[in-house]
């Protein structure tokens, strides 16, 4: 019996060890492709970002009126 016990707690032990390795190399991993990315695709500058121009008025009516028609449609 204390043996299957001793077999159990060693692969509890294990599998734990096995799961924080595998965190632990993720991290690192995901660090890394940040740090690649952030020296070889430096971001923008704000005068390179284009802002977006008003909305046209035909589409916010469109919007409106397809969730006036979704609301009216669906039960309370």
């Amino acid at each position: 019996m204390n043996e299957m016990i001793y077999s159990g707690v060693e692969l509890m032990f294990t599998g734990m060890l096995v799961v924080y390795l595998f965190l632990a190399l993720l991290v690192v991993a995901i660090k890394s492709m940040a740090a690649i990315v952030a020296r070889y695709f430096p971001q923008l500058s704000p005068d390179f970002i284009t802002t977006q121009k008003e909305t046209d008025p035909q589409i916010i009516a469109a919007i409106s009126a397809a969730i006036q028609q979704y609301r009216n449609k669906s039960p309370k």
